[in-house]
C-alpha cells in the first residue's frame, strides 16, 4: 500500500519505473498536469478504461492494448492523435515485474505510433479489492478541415467495409484465459490504426463513419451505427456460425481491425487507398431502429454485469461449460467460414 501512499516507495515507483520508460519532456517536469500546444482545428478527445483476464495473452497484453485502443477511439473521428494520459489501479502485492512488463509495453506501443504518455496517476487498492491492475487511458487528437466522421452520418446506400478479419483479439484472450491450445495459431490483432485512418481519409475525405469493434465485435458495432444513424443493414452471409454458442466471429471483439461505412462506389473506386476487404453490406432506411425497450416490474433489480473480457455472448457457469463454449467458438473452419462469408463485396 505504500507504493500509492504519496511518500518515498511511490515516488520511487514513478521516477523508476513510469518516468524512465515514457521518459519525455512533459513528465520530466513532474507537474499534476502536462501543458501543450495543439494545431489548429477541431480537437477530439477519447477515455477508456481497460480490464482483461488475463493480463498477457498471445500477440499482445493489457499495457499495450490500453495504449491502442484509446489512439483507435480518437482515430475514428477521422483524428491526428498527438498525447495521452494514463491511469493505474494497483492491486496491492501486484508484481511489480509483471507491472514493469506492462508499462514497458505500453511505453513500445506509445512509440511506435509516435503519440506520447504526457501525464499520468497511480493508486494502490488493498489486496482483494482489485483484479491485479485495470488502466484507464485519455487521448487528445484534432480532426483536419473538412472532416466529419460520425455513425450518425450513415446513410441508406452506404457499403460497410473491414480492414481485417473478425475475432482475432477475443479468441486469443479466450484461448488464454481457457488454457485451450489449437493447432492453427493465434494471436491478438491489437494495434494503432491512426495511420490507416489517415491514409483513408487523405483519399475518401467524405468518410462517413469509422469504428473498432471491439467489445461485442461487428455484430455489435454495426448495431450501434444503426441506431445512432436511424438505419438498417443487411449482410450477406452463408454459414451459421455461433450457432449453438450465440457468439460466433462477429460478436466476438478486435483490437486491430477498423470498420468503415462510405458512399457506394465502384469496385475500383473502393479499391484506391483501403487495404482492407468488404464487408458485403446495405444501410437501409428503418426509423425507429434501435435497442429494445428494458424490461420492467419484477423484484429483480439491475446489476452490473462482466462485460466477457472480449467475447461478448449467453452466460456460462462451469469450466466444462465454459471449456465447451469456447471450443465452439474456435472451431477453425466454422471461423474460416464466417470469415468468408462475411468479407464479401456485394
Amino acid at each position: 500500500m505504500s507504493h500509492g501512499g504519496g511518500g518515498r516507495a511511490m515516488a520511487q515507483l514513478i521516477e523508476e519505473l513510469f518516468l524512465a520508460a515514457f521518459d519525455n519532456d512533459w513528465l520530466r517536469a513532474q507537474d499534476d498536469c502536462a501543458q501543450f500546444a495543439v494545431p489548429s482545428g477541431r480537437l477530439v478527445m477519447a477515455t477508456d478504461s481497460h480490464v482483461v483476464s488475463p493480463l498477457f495473452f498471445p500477440g499482445g497484453d493489457i499495457g499495450c492494448l490500453s495504449v491502442h485502443g484509446t489512439i483507435n477511439d480518437v482515430a475514428m473521428a477521422g483524428a491526428r492523435p498527438l498525447y495521452l494520459a494514463s491511469s493505474f489501479i494497483l492491486e496491492e502485492g501486484f508484481p511489480l515485474a509483471d507491472l514493469k512488463r506492462i508499462v514497458d509495453s505500453m511505453a513500445r506501443a506509445a512509440q511506435r505510433a509516435g503519440v506520447p504518455i504526457v501525464t499520468g496517476d497511480t493508486k494502490v487498492v488493498e489486496r482483494g479489492k482489485g483484479d491485479g491492475v485495470f488502466i484507464t487511458t485519455t487521448g487528445v487528437g484534432v480532426v483536419p478541415e473538412g472532416v466529419a466522421i460520425s455513425a450518425s452520418r450513415a446513410r441508406p446506400g452506404d457499403a460497410v467495409l473491414l480492414s481485417g478479419s473478425l475475432g482475432d483479439h477475443g479468441l486469443a484472450v479466450l484461448a488464454q484465459r481457457e488454457h485451450l491450445s489449437f493447432d492453427a495459431p493465434i494471436q491478438s490483432d491489437t494495434a494503432a490504426l491512426h495511420e490507416l485512418v489517415a491514409a483513408m481519409v487523405a483519399t475518401v475525405p467524405d468518410i462517413h463513419c469509422l469504428r473498432d469493434p471491439t467489445r461485442g465485435g461487428l455484430a455489435s458495432a454495426l448495431n450501434e451505427i444503426a441506431r445512432q444513424a436511424g438505419v438498417g443493414m443487411r449482410l450477406a452471409r452463408g454459414g451459421d456460425s455461433g450457432a449453438r454458442t450465440g457468439a460466433g466471429p462477429v460478436r466476438i471483439s478486435g483490437a486491430g481491425s477498423a470498420l468503415r461505412r462510405q458512399r457506394r462506389q465502384t469496385d475500383r473506386d473502393l479499391s484506391g487507398g483501403f487495404g482492407g476487404r468488404a464487408a458485403g453490406g446495405d444501410a437501409r432506411s428503418s426509423a425507429g431502429t434501435g435497442s429494445r425497450p428494458h424490461r420492467r416490474g419484477g423484484r429483480r433489480r439491475p446489476q452490473l454485469r462482466g462485460d466477457g473480457n472480449g467475447v461478448r455472448g449467453p452466460a456460462v457457469g462451469g469450466l466444462a461449460e465454459r471449456r465447451a463454449v469456447a471450443e465452439d467458438l474456435l472451431n477453425a473452419d466454422q471461423v474460416l467460414r464466417c470469415i468468408h462469408d462475411y468479407l464479401i463485396i456485394r
